[in-house]
């Protein structure tokens, strides 16, 4: 089992390594790079990771899941995508690097969905074994911002070589995924019909007045969550940070740890105050990037990278478990997908494209006022936080912590 372990949390780093390489600097590549990309063209890159989480439900739902083996889908996409990796890498128009980032992320967005599966598919006790292996996840999503960082590529503007560097780490993971443990269809996968294949039954959810709530904050929590992944690296890098990325791997490093004190706070503060407390950070996080730069105020700057393990994990996870409490067994998987396509598709989706019109808005010749960029999406995190506070009534309830994605 120990040895069966070894090789999941090897995917997984594979997995988020691959994400990590090339999702963190896109925006200072599009910006600074050759193609000298608007603010609405990095939304538009962006946003192809909403429409991947969207489409994902459909592939793995109505393909992966009914006829073939897991680890195989999770190979062949993976080789595929490596392919989209490096052509983008040489795209010389933003249209055809366009094209290769949406065509990569409708493939690689479902094998996060396929990675977990897997990982828990072959895992007795998934409560307790799942979080390891899960973490080494976010080592490699570390690890590849540190190499970032420490090769250099920001400041010499060679980052076209971090989407080869993707390339090469999803063809070796491609080529890996074969030897995995081999994960069969579910037969009641197979004879799943598509509204449970795609969540609909956990439509039903909304019936309760406390969770339609949650559910609409999560929704529009995510919309100043796009402006944190679309432009905080090209934002650092104009202010003139070196190794940007791998400053912003300190975000990866709170979130392991206070995913690790996960259960003990989540049984002394309860649903609401968690909830709270991660829309709460991203108000700070936003505000103390408004007001942070490179020399004085840089301890801001860290302070707001490092808010991510509150941001994502107060959130994020503590809505996961919440989603699972008021699910029950029967609708779990199904509750699960569709939040994450409500968040991760619907609110991302909107955020995406309201992020890079706001960054348009306050751009002028002497450069983007950052400052004004920032604090708008601070206001939207403030007006959600307070609409919850005063709309969100449900009992304390305590449930197992929930896997991050």
């Amino acid at each position: 089992m120990t040895s069966t372990m070894s090789r999941l949390g090897a995917m997984m780093f594979l997995q988020f390594f691959i994400w990590g390489a090339w999702f963190v600097t896109l925006g200072t590549y599009l910006v600074q790079g050759p193609l000298q990309a608007s603010a609405s063209q990095v939304a538009t890159a962006f946003l192809s990771q909403s429409i991947g989480a969207i489409v994902a439900p459909f592939l793995v739902g109505l393909i992966a899941d009914r006829y073939f083996a897991a680890q195989r889908i999770l190979a062949v996409l993976h080789i595929l995508g490596a392919v989209l990796m490096w052509g983008a890498s040489v795209a010389t128009t933003f249209d055809t690097f366009a094209a290769c980032v949406m065509g990569y992320m409708l493939l690689f967005m479902p094998t996060l969905a396929l990675a977990n599966s897997i990982a828990m598919r072959h895992m007795q006790v998934p409560e307790k074994q799942f979080p390891p292996v899960r973490v080494a996840g976010s080592v490699g999503w570390i690890i590849a911002g540190v190499l970032i960082g420490w090769l250099g590529w920001e400041q010499s503007h060679r980052l076209e070589l971090t989407f080869r560097m993707a390339a090469g780490a999803s063809l070796l993971l491609g080529l890996y995924a074969f030897t995995l443990p081999h994960t069969p269809p579910l037969e009641r996968a197979r004879n799943a019909s598509l509204g449970q294949i795609l969540g609909l039954d956990a439509l039903r959810l909304l019936k309760s007045r406390s969770y339609l709530v949650f559910f609409l904050a999560s929704i529009a929590i995510c919309i100043p969550l796009s402006f944190y992944y679309n432009f905080t690296n090209p934002y650092l890098n104009d202010l003139g940070v070196r190794g940007a990325a791998g400053l912003q791997s300190l975000g990866q490093v709170s979130e392991v740890l206070l995913m690790l004190a996960m259960p003990f706070l989540f049984a002394r503060l309860g649903v609401k105050a968690m909830l709270a407390l991660g829309m709460a950070a991203w108000v700070l996080r936003y505000a103390l990037f408004a007001y942070g730069d490179a020399g004085a105020g840089f301890a801001l700057l860290v302070g707001g990278i490092v808010l991510h393990g509150i941001c994502y994990d107060f959130f994020f996870v503590t809505g996961q478990i919440y989603t699972d409490a008021h699910a029950g067994p029967a609708a779990r998987s199904s509750a699960q997908g569709f939040i994450t396509l409500a968040t991760y598709g619907v609110g991302m989706l909107i955020g995406s494209f309201l992020s890079g019109a706001v960054v348009e808005h306050y751009t002028t010749a002497a450069g983007r006022d950052w400052q004004h960029i920032w604090l708008f999406p601070a206001g939207v995190a403030l007006v959600v936080l307070v609409a919850f506070l005063f709309l969100f009534r449900d009992k304390p309830a305590s449930a197992a912590v929930a896997p991050s994605h």
